[in-house]
């Protein structure tokens, strides 16, 4: 810790001509066994500014005043006060004694009493009031909005500065500052600021949000940082019950659950801008949970909220994310009406949560302005554009930021302009960039073609051997309205090339009407999924895994065209319809898609051609997209999902085989049940008419990977049931690892609890039966096959293990009764 002061002394000499005065205290509070005392008060005196120390005792405070005492206050311990002897003053120990007269305890001591406690007074006053305060008093308002959004490399120290990564890039360093959260070092690396007018309707619960000017530093993708923002930064309310952050659901400090998940303790009252107000402090009753610590000043008549801080706890099991720090400030605009008018959050991702682990802090800072009530607008002004982008908001002059902003940039952020728009010139930063970007997007940029995606570049089945592949795209830039993509693989097995090419046109950006086509001859494992689509390079994990368990040699040689028309008419609403052409032929001598073709069932044919025509209705209610080009990136977070599929096959047609109609209807249903975690329901339906081979049945998807793969069943081998008609159901929650940090040896484990519920039920009819000439036995789970899983998630931060059961059909030939699989992944 000592080269962290050296250097934030060096950097208060450079800056010593400053024109504000500041205090700045860190250090660590323990008791007289030198155990440390988490959640305590630690401010300045005779202020308003205050901190709560971590689980750890560990606290930094800073103010732009100047300050001379410092007073730290616990239950259960006498107060202390510390002469502050300079404006900066680091690594203070301060050591708090028990109050030895019980008497002398006003409140209470350890977990805080739910009866007769003034501060759950206050909470349910907070309850009844929170719809009658703020936004919530008005038909309709308006006002204006600006934010600001950093990120910085934290925690810089002198050999940090001498790393041989950044030679030649050293001039960066120059804008090294010092984080008023937490007393660290940090180097700004980007800012994205943006203006807009923000309206809302609470009758008809809409809100709408015009983008008017957006500017960052350096990087020319505005619109794909500003989408990756609001997705990284969610919007949230802090009355709500619970608050969700990076995909987690924190239970809020005035949530009506939180009497069962909080202490409260009433600390003070003070006038604050002419109200009365009491200081309510917080912290959590259980450490592992999604819980925050803090403080926050409530009205007295109001019961709104003043100012509010808060910090997710330090044992929070939540990943890549040392620190949540945020601040609320609402100010009175009349004697009843309290408005949000400053929204800080600041987030320290780190690889873990180790005190002096180095990381990037993500700050975003919100403020609210020039608010205006009451002036209604017509439904059809709220309604979502399909596919809106105003590309004059990321051309704004400097003049008009300076006359714009409501909070003028500091001079160290001013220079990170700057300096970020000289660090795009040199070599060795793009290379760097260049690396980042193909690490998280799968492709490598050369010119306007992107080589990739290189993940996919090996596998191995029983027909090719291995297999290796390449391929690749265009790429203008993220909003393209046109892309080409192929790709050729070869089979060292069967010793073939096979190819992929398709091409997609955007025509008309409002309503997203595009025009696709393309041809693809590969092999294939057909019965991966049940509901499917005619996208060209679509192609399973199934057919190419690299470890599997089992045989994997019921693959087919396909042969699919097509070309097809799609428009977005509403946001979120999307209509396909389409033409697709394709041969189906086994690709190894052990399998076979042979039938019948004549009424004596003498006559057999091996391959299947087939034209078809199909209309496609996909509606997917919150989903979020990045980007507004023919290809667009989904943001990370639930949505609904309803899709239906209607395909009418031709006979005759192109010298096509057979004449059917199918139906198909898929429903994903996510559910966030709080802190309990989040519900999956997943229903697939369908129905093929007509008489058909086995080339065009509608195969269970089995999973004879030792990964998992969403929507098939763990235990079923490939074709190992063949229907015509189906329905499936499958349930799934996730805990988020509420169950086992109630267990005290599994606690600091961070680890998550999943469990999963899958069935299916189907039938065959006996003309299908009766064409079939495979070989294989058709099996349709006419009674309901069904089976079952735990798992543990979050294994070392990215391992996932399920292990799955059979419930029924256990003794048949060749089956798998029990499974084991797993999944990587980055998640929070």
């Amino acid at each position: 810790m000592k080269r962290y002061i050296l250097f934030s002394l060096l950097f208060l000499f450079a800056c010593a001509n400053t024109i504000f005065a500041q205090t700045k205290v860190s250090g660590i509070v323990i008791d007289k066994s030198k155990n440390p005392v988490p959640f305590a008060n630690v401010a300045f005196k005779d202020s308003n500014e205050g901190v709560v120390s971590n689980e750890d005792g560990r606290f930094y405070l800073e103010s732009s005043k100047d300050y001379k005492t410092l007073v730290v206050t616990s239950i259960g311990f006498s107060d202390k006060e510390i002469t502050l002897e300079k404006a900066v003053n680091y690594n203070f120990t301060v050591q708090l004694n028990e109050i030895e007269n019980l008497k002398e305890v006003i409140i209470y001591s350890g977990k805080t009493s739910k009866k007769d406690n003034p501060a759950l007074e206050i909470l349910r006053k907070i309850w009844e009031h929170k719809r009658r305060n703020g936004l919530h008093l008005f038909n309709q308002y308006q006002m204006g909005k600006y934010e600001k959004v950093e990120f910085d490399m934290n925690t810089i120290d002198s050999a940090f500065m001498k790393n041989r990564l950044f030679k030649g890039m050293e001039f960066i360093f120059k804008q090294v500052d010092t984080s008023r959260v937490t007393g660290k070092t940090y180097l700004p690396i980007f800012i994205n600021e943006a203006l807009s007018d923000v309206y809302g309707d609470n009758k008809l619960n809409k809100t709408k949000e015009i983008l008017k000017a957006n500017k960052n530093s350096g990087f020319g993708s505005n619109q794909q940082i500003v989408s990756f923002i609001k997705d990284l930064y969610s919007e949230y309310d802090i009355y709500d019950n619970h608050l969700t952050f990076f995909d987690k659901s924190f239970t809020s400090p005035l949530s009506k659950t939180g009497i069962d998940t909080y202490n409260y303790v009433l600390r003070d009252s003070a006038f604050i801008d002419k109200k009365w107000c009491y200081n309510i402090i917080f912290y959590p009753r259980r450490k592992n949970e999604l819980t925050f610590k803090g403080d926050f000043w409530v009205n007295d008549t109001t019961f709104a909220i003043k100012n509010i801080n808060m910090a997710a706890t330090k044992s929070a099991n939540i990943n890549w994310v040392k620190d949540i720090y945020i601040e609320q400030e609402f100010e009175v605009l009349n004697d009843s009406v309290f408005l949000l008018t400053k929204d800080y959050m600041m987030s320290d991702f780190a690889l873990n949560k180790k005190e002096k682990s180095k990381g990037v802090y993500g700050k975003r800072t919100t403020f609210y302005q020039n608010h205006q009530f009451n002036q209604k607008k017509p439904a059809s002004f709220y309604k979502e554009e399909v596919n809106y982008s105003n590309d004059e908001a990321y051309k704004k002059s400097d003049e008009y930021w300076h006359e714009n902003r409501f909070e003028n940039l500091s001079k160290d952020e001013l220079g990170v302009y700057k300096m970020l728009d000289t660090l795009q010139t040199v070599k060795k930063f793009k290379q760097l960039y260049n690396l980042v970007s193909i690490l998280g997007s799968g492709y490598a940029q050369f010119g306007h073609f992107d080589f990739g995606p290189i993940f996919s570049s090996f596998g191995v089945n029983e027909v090719e051997s291995f297999r290796l592949r390449v391929g690749g795209r265009t790429y203008f830039g993220p909003n393209d309205a046109w892309r080409l993509q192929g790709y050729t693989a070869y089979g060292f097995g069967d010793n073939k090339f096979k190819y992929g090419l398709s091409g997609k046109w955007m025509i008309d950006k409002v309503n997203r009407i595009i025009l696709s086509g393309g041809n693809r001859r590969d092999v294939e494992q057909i019965g991966a999924s049940l509901t499917t689509t005619n996208d060209v390079l679509g192609r399973s994990f199934a057919s190419s895994a690299l470890f599997t368990t089992g045989s994997n040699g019921k693959l087919t040689n396909i042969n699919l065209s097509n070309v097809a028309f799609e428009i977005e008419p509403v946001k979120n609403l999307t209509f396909q319809t389409g033409f697709s052409y394709r041969t189906l032929i086994s690709a190894s001598s052990s399998f076979s898609l042979d039938y019948y073709v004549d009424a004596a069932n003498t006559i057999t044919k091996s391959d299947v051609k087939q034209s078809e025509v199909n209309l496609q209705v996909e509606y997917t209610p919150n989903r979020k997209t990045i980007g507004f080009g023919v290809e667009r990136d989904l943001v990370d977070s639930p949505f609904t999902r309803f899709f239906v599929n209607y395909s009418h096959g031709f006979k005759g047609l192109l010298n096509s085989d057979f004449k059917y109609e199918k139906l198909q209807l898929y429903y994903k249903q996510p559910i966030i049940v709080g802190p309990l975690g989040r519900t999956n329901i997943i229903v697939e339906l369908g129905k093929t008419f007509g008489t058909i081979p086995l080339g065009l049945m509608s195969v269970i998807p089995g999973n004879q990977t030792y990964f998992t793969i969403d929507n098939t069943f763990s235990n079923l081998n490939f074709y190992e049931f063949v229907t015509d008609q189906y329905a499936t159901l499958q349930w799934n929650h996730n805990f988020q690892g509420r169950i086992f940090s109630r267990i005290p040896f599994m606690r600091k484990l961070n680890w998550r609890e999943i469990i999963e519920v899958k069935g299916v039920y189907g039938t065959i009819s006996d003309a299908n039966r009766a064409i079939n000439a495979s070989g294989l036995i058709y099996k349709a789970p006419e009674k309901p096959y069904w089976e079952y899983s735990a798992g543990i998630g979050n294994i070392f931060k990215v391992f996932r293990i399920d292990f799955s059961w059979r419930g029924n059909y256990r003794n048949l030939p060749d089956t798998n009764n029990f499974s084991v699989k797993g999944s990587f992944g980055f998640y929070f």
